[in-house]
Formats: structure tokens, sequence, C-alpha cells
């Protein structure tokens, strides 16, 4: 790899995802692309054909994964990094009061942990490339979405983490980029199975009503994966710092955060998932 040549690090490059649309977005910007996954077989033809990207295996919940990813890493662009985008995540959907805590702990560990180990990790390559970390947070950060309350708080934690991290990564001149990513048409959701609620749930009677919802069904007439990219690398090209909206009406969701007054808000998140609508509908059902 040429010294010249910028160089990025993507963890989750999984065919069809978000991390998979971001390296390839990359490599038409000239950078050499450093594409992580867990499974080397769910590589996309165009990343694990490119001579100019190396297909790293990641797991980042694992310490000495993350370290062999380092060491790979330093060999190939002598102790310097660019760009670390911190993409990997999970979903859960799910009642508070239905929800598994253990699992809860694990997508913890998964959506604010993890992207802290890595930044640790990585942290002298950026250093001495003044280079930039860019953390994939989400919408739901700021927007409480009903049935997603785990997720949304691990999404919550690590964009206030990140924004934090900004103030200390500036005085060692390297940025960070905080997305606060709205809906996206991706192929998550196919291997996403949302836990089945006991008969003694009280949302019981809107079972099939969540199951929708974490079918993907808020991901319907989503951007694709492609033109988030390409909104995210251009972000980071021109030398932004802090949150970044991308994603399905990103502006509007943005606008309805910063200036609705709480009412608004709430009719914002119902609109979106209208759970006090369902659940009345399954009580009227019931005396029927």
């Amino acid at each position: 790899m040429a010294s010249s040549v910028k160089s990025v690090l993507i963890t989750g490059c999984s065919a069809g995802g978000i991390g998979a649309a971001l390296a390839e977005a990359f490599l038409g910007k000239g950078y050499h692309v450093f594409a992580t996954v867990r499974n080397p077989s769910k590589i996309s033809e165009t990343l694990s054909t490119s001579e100019h990207a190396t297909i790293l295996m990641l797991d980042v919940l694992s310490p000495e994964s993350i370290n062999a990813a380092v060491e790979n890493v330093k060999k190939e662009t002598n102790g310097k990094l660019d760009v670390l985008v911190n993409n990997s995540g999970g979903g859960f959907v799910a009642p508070a009061l239905d929800a598994s805590i253990e699992e809860g702990k694990k997508l913890f560990d998964l959506n604010f942990w993890a992207p802290l180990a890595m930044l640790q990790a990585f942290a002298p390559l950026l250093v001495n490339s003044k280079g930039c970390v860019v953390n994939n947070s989400s919408a739901n950060a700021f927007l409480p979405m009903p049935l997603m309350s785990i997720y949304n708080s691990s999404k919550a934690a690590l964009a206030v983490g990140s924004e934090t991290w900004r103030h200390e990564l500036q005085p060692l001149g390297v940025r960070t980029i905080t997305l606060s990513t709205c809906a996206v048409s991706t192929r998550f959701f196919n291997e996403y199975h949302a836990p089945e609620l006991p008969e003694t749930s009280y949302y019981y009677g809107i079972r099939d009503f969540i199951r929708h919802i974490s079918s993907g069904s808020l991901q319907d007439k989503a951007i694709s994966a492609e033109q988030y990219a390409k909104k995210v690398v251009l972000e980071v090209e021109k030398g932004t710092s802090g949150i970044v909206w991308a994603g399905t009406d990103a502006f509007m969701a943005h606008l309805g955060v910063a200036l609705s007054p709480r009412p608004v808000l709430d009719m914002i998140v119902q609109s979106v998932v209208p759970l006090s609508t369902e659940m009345a509908k399954a009580e009227r059902n019931k005396r029927v």
C-alpha cells in the first residue's frame, strides 16, 4: 500500500449492510479499505476482489481479535489510520417490561463498549495520521421510539460518549463524527428475530404489531445504503466533526428534535410507532 494513500477501517462490512456500502464509497474516493467482518463468507464480491481492499476477520467483542486487527493495519500503513468507522451494532425490539436484561447488557457491549474498545486500540494510529473516528449512532438516541428502549439507550450512550470523545480527541488532532442515523434500507432485519412475548405480557394483545415492527417495516421506503454512504463519506472528506444526521428524512428528524416542544415530539414518535393506538385497538377487540 502506497504511503500517500488514505486508509479507512470499517467494522461490520457484511454484504447488503451499511458497512459494505461505506466500504465501497470509500473505495470510490481512492482510500485503501480495511473491511472487517466476523464471517468472511458474508463479504461482498466487490470488496473481496478489490485490490484496494483488505478483508480482516474481526470480532469487536474480542480484545484479542481487535489487537490482531491493529497489528495487521500497522503492517500495511506504517502505523497510521486515517479513518476508523465504528459501524458494527445490533438491534433489540421488545417492550421494556418483557426485555431480557441479560440480552440488553450484551447489546450495550456491542453498541457502546465495543466502539470504545476499538477507539482505544486504534487511537495511536489515528493520532499518528491526525485522522477521524466515525461512530454510527442512531436517531433513536434522540427519538424515544416505543418497543426499543434497550436499543435506544445503547445508541444514546454511544452518541453522548462519541460527543464527549470529540472534545477529548480534538487536542490530539483527531476529528470525531457522531452519526445520527435515520432509516436505511439494508438486510439487517432478514436475520433479526424478536423475542416471543409470554402470554402474561401486558402487550400480548399487540404481538402481531410488535412482530411487524421487528420485521423491518420502519425501513419501508428508506433510502439505500449506497445513498447513505455517499453522504457519510462526503462529511468525512470535507472535514466535518460533531453530530451528522443521515438517512431517510434526516433533515426533518433533526428539525423535529431540535425545535419541537415535547408534545409535538411525542406526536412524531407515536406517528412512527403508534403503540397507544394499537393497545387501544387490542383492548376494544377483547371486549367484542
